[in-house]
């Protein structure tokens, strides 16, 4: 699988906003001019008298028509971070090595971002303090109006985003990105010092909560829309690694689910984001209704002469496993595991997106057909196929209704609203060697396939969970693979809920501005190269609503040479625009993770 590589300018639009401070102090006078407070003017050019410099000094008029001291002015200047009235002219400033340094650079647009932010809130009162009806007021101003119109997204301002691990190297970056383009941000933090408070802007809901408890986390999901997961434990050991990585994926995603359940009930439906269960074998009556087949594709005489038979069954063996496992030695035969589907009332497939089979098997590859027609009139009945892989091992394979082929090319393409029998079939052809097994050992017209459910994917367009995980380059070898399994451990817990995922695997992070360098988009664990943590941050927030970025795993790193012979990536082609949407393009050419 290839990856791909595309050049970014994604910070150009945030730089011009971060380094503009000036272009933020005036919109700053502009919004609290309409609030009466009092802004020193600039003096006239003209030499005034000596009776009127001395009434400038005592008292100075106001829109309102209240006065000041010259002392109160300055008072209100220093807290605008302006300067007082004087006749001396600045000093012009001197240039700096850091100046010109890129990492200085982005470092200290993000002081100033953040110095500004403070101020301009804590002025505004933007914050917990604000009443409902003036904080409608306060954004509508700032966002449609105010100094962050340019970036803001149409519709953000209905979706609330929930950051956990706010207070990291990623999480920060995000938060602002967010606040930035109108997004409503909730933080889930594990304390709320002095330092905690002080990270986050003062318009950010924060809560207090733990990942790894998950009665803390009702109120953090409470009417959120969407999830980005930055945080990652702290320490080496095992237990941090499990309690953050793993477990505090599953409990939030838990959360989730449970919170749009309950929007659902009192809708008297059932969550979107729920799959819809199939069939689940835990016990030996699980098996009822399937139906065991055997055929082949050559009806003529000649075929007798290669018939070395085949076998198959399905049953709940001693370890409480449901399997289906036999031989096929007959030329162009075949056996299939077939059931009529049975949906809860009110469901109908129609509303989801395909099909999710969690399976253990040998490596063999299976046909999965649907059968679909009026229940009336089974004679009307049509066939759909799609072809999947197993692992040695279980793994869970997803296959999309759009995957779907009619078996005769004339029928029309598959309803799954008429879905009503789902078969499984194996057949020895097209069936290829499993790496990591010795080829000797290998009959490929045996298999083994061991179920642990069927369900139904819901359907969406955007991905309602984002999970920052890790490569794994960068970190010590000696607690590699302890990281690398509480990562995984926790992608697969986000695969399994229903949610629409979005999981990014960075490189080594590096602390510098973002949009410098292209990024190389791959999957399959072969990047080496480290990342800017705000290109990162950009990712995250590009993903919430690009449809490409749904159900999608994926590595990135800055682009480099690969070693000779080994290509990791081929160029897609880009024309930078406004909304500089290079994350389209790059994970369009990736496959989705299964």
């Amino acid at each position: 699988m290839v990856g791909s590589v595309v050049g970014n300018n994604m910070a150009a639009t945030d730089a011009r906003f971060l380094s503009s401070n000036f272009g933020i102090k005036t919109r700053i006078h502009r919004f609290h001019d309409r609030s009466q407070i009092a802004i020193p003017k600039a003096q006239s050019s003209s030499s005034p008298s000596p009776s009127d410099k001395n009434s400038r000094e005592k008292k100075t008029k106001t829109r309102s028509g209240t006065t000041t001291t010259k002392e109160g002015e300055e008072t209100v200047a220093k807290k605008l971070d302006v300067a007082p009235p004087s006749s001396q002219s600045p000093s012009p400033p001197t240039l700096k090595l850091d100046d010109v340094n890129p990492v200085g650079l982005g470092r200290r647009s993000r002081q100033i971002f953040d110095e500004v932010w403070r101020k301009f809130s804590g002025l505004g009162q933007m914050s917990r303090t604000t009443r409902p009806d003036e904080q409608d007021t306060l954004d509508s101003l700032l966002i449609t109006e105010g100094p962050m119109c340019e970036f803001a997204i149409p519709g953000a301002q209905n979706v609330t985003v929930l950051v956990v691990g706010a207070t990291s190297r990623i999480g920060r970056i995000v938060v602002r990105k967010l606040m930035l383009r109108g997004y409503t941000v909730k933080a889930l933090v594990r304390k709320t010092d002095e330092e905690v408070m002080n990270m986050l802007p003062r318009s950010v809901d924060i809560v207090v909560g733990d990942v790894g408890d998950p009665s803390t986390l009702k109120a953090a999901v409470e009417s959120c829309n969407k999830i980005i997961y930055c945080a990652t434990a702290r320490s080496t050991i095992t237990a941090d690694l499990v309690r953050v990585d793993h477990l505090g994926v599953y409990n939030l995603t838990k959360a989730f689910q449970d919170y749009n359940n309950r929007l659902a009930q009192l809708r008297a439906g059932k969550s979107s984001k729920s799959k819809l269960l199939i069939s689940k074998f835990k016990s030996a009556e699980s098996l009822e209704g399937w139906e065991i087949r055997q055929g082949t594709y050559f009806q003529d005489t000649t075929a007798s002469k290669y018939d070395g038979g085949m076998d198959a069954k399905f049953e709940f063996t001693e370890t409480e496993r449901a399997e289906f496992s036999g031989y096929v030695f007959t030329r162009g035969g075949y056996v299939e595991l077939s059931k009529k589907l049975s949906l809860p009332l009110g469901a109908t497939l129609d509303r989801y997106e395909g099909l999710v089979l969690s399976v253990g098997g040998n490596g063999r590859s299976y046909v999965v057909i649907l059968e679909a027609g009026p229940s009336s009139d089974m004679s009307q009945s049509k066939q759909y196929f799609a072809r999947i892989s197993t692992k040695a091992g279980f793994c869970r394979v997803r296959v999309p209704f759009s995957a779907f082929r009619p078996v005769n090319p004339e029928d029309p393409p598959l309803d799954p609203f008429l879905v009503h029998t789902l078969t499984i079939r194996f057949e020895p052809k097209r069936q290829r060697p499993v790496d990591g097994l010795a080829g000797a050992q290998q009959d490929l017209r045996s298999f083994s396939l061991v179920f642990e459910y069927i369900k139904a994917l819901p359907a969406g367009q955007e991905t309602d969970f984002i999970l920052v995980s890790c490569t794994g380059s960068g970190v010590e070898p000696n607690r590699r693979e302890q990281v690398l399994k509480a990562k995984r451990a926790g992608e697969d817990s986000l695969r399994r809920s229903g949610l629409g995922y979005t999981i990014i695997r960075p490189g080594p992070l590096k602390e510098e501005p973002g949009g410098q360098r292209a990024l190389i988009f791959d999957q399959g664990n072969r990047i080496s190269q480290g990342i800017s943590c705000a290109d990162v941050a950009d990712i995250c927030v590009k993903s919430l609503h690009d449809s490409t970025a749904r159900n999608k795993s994926f590595d990135v790193c800055h682009e480099y040479v690969a070693e000779q012979g080994i290509e990791l990536y081929e160029l897609v082609a880009h024309l930078p625009d406004k909304a500089n949407n290079y994350l389209t393009p790059a994970l369009s050419v990736l496959e989705k993770n299964t």
